[in-house]
């Protein structure tokens, strides 16, 4: 049972994010000496993400038009398609 809770991090807050329109891209960045992209999430519209902060993920990064809901409050990214 030693790695019982290999997945487990109870300290890492979370994130929700909305998708407003297609193709908004959700990337998670390593922590770490070097800062890399480690796994990326494509939403549609409607879509919505829960995301946590964790011992790998450091840094989440939201690429298009989506309402993001933190423990700070909501942000509205910006869409790319101007």
């Amino acid at each position: 049972m030693e790695n019982e809770n290999v997945y487990e991090y109870k300290n890492g807050d979370y994130i929700v994010v909305k998708a407003l329109e297609n193709g908004v891209n959700v990337i998670g960045l390593t922590r770490g000496k070097d800062t890399k992209l480690h796994h990326t999430e494509k939403l549609d519209s409607g879509e919505v993400l829960l995301a946590q902060f964790t011992e790998v993920t450091s840094a989440i990064k939201v690429r298009g038009k989506a309402e993001i809901y933190t423990k700070f409050g909501l942000i509205v990214s910006e869409s790319q398609n101007k």
